[in-house]
């Protein structure tokens, strides 16, 4: 009986903890043969949490060198763009980035009055001269903020 409460007790901690780390589903902005090759997508916390910090996190790999560039994000909530910026590459990435496998990491807090709902990302990435490396997009959905204080 102990070992069966047990045996419940970590597939009950495994579901809870499995959303959090897995990996969110992206597509290509288009049918290029990008430089950049995207190989996964992180979102953490999953789903997104209002008035808190969330971590966007993309692994890719290139055959090129990348001296710099510039990320573009776009959101979209239910079509309509709703923000969009664009970050230094290198300040969301070691730079240079030499061929081979890289990542790049952008955290930002929404603030809490970010309606909850299913929202889209398009990140392009271009290099110094402005030619397009990659383009992705996938979908986040934005909850509400947890009632329980991080300890």
């Amino acid at each position: 009986m102990v070992l069966y409460k047990l045996i419940v007790t970590l597939l009950i901690s495994l579901c809870l903890i499995l959303p959090l780390t897995q990996a969110s589903k992206f597509e290509y902005c288009g049918n290029k043969d990008y430089a950049v090759k995207v190989s996964g997508v992180k979102i953490s916390p999953n789903p997104v949490k209002k008035g808190k910090p969330a971590t966007f996190t993309i692994s890719a790999t290139t055959s090129e060198t990348i001296t710099g560039g510039k990320l573009r994000v776009d959101v979209r909530y239910f079509g309509f763009p709703v923000y969009g910026e664009y970050h230094n590459l290198c300040e969301e990435t070691s730079c240079p980035v030499t061929g081979g496998d890289f990542v790049v990491s952008h955290s930002q807090e929404l603030p809490g009055f970010t309606p909850s709902g299913s929202y889209s990302l398009t990140m392009k990435m271009v290099d110094g001269e402005g030619d397009e490396l990659t383009c992705i997009s996938f979908g986040f959905h934005i909850g509400s903020a947890s009632s329980v204080t991080d300890i």
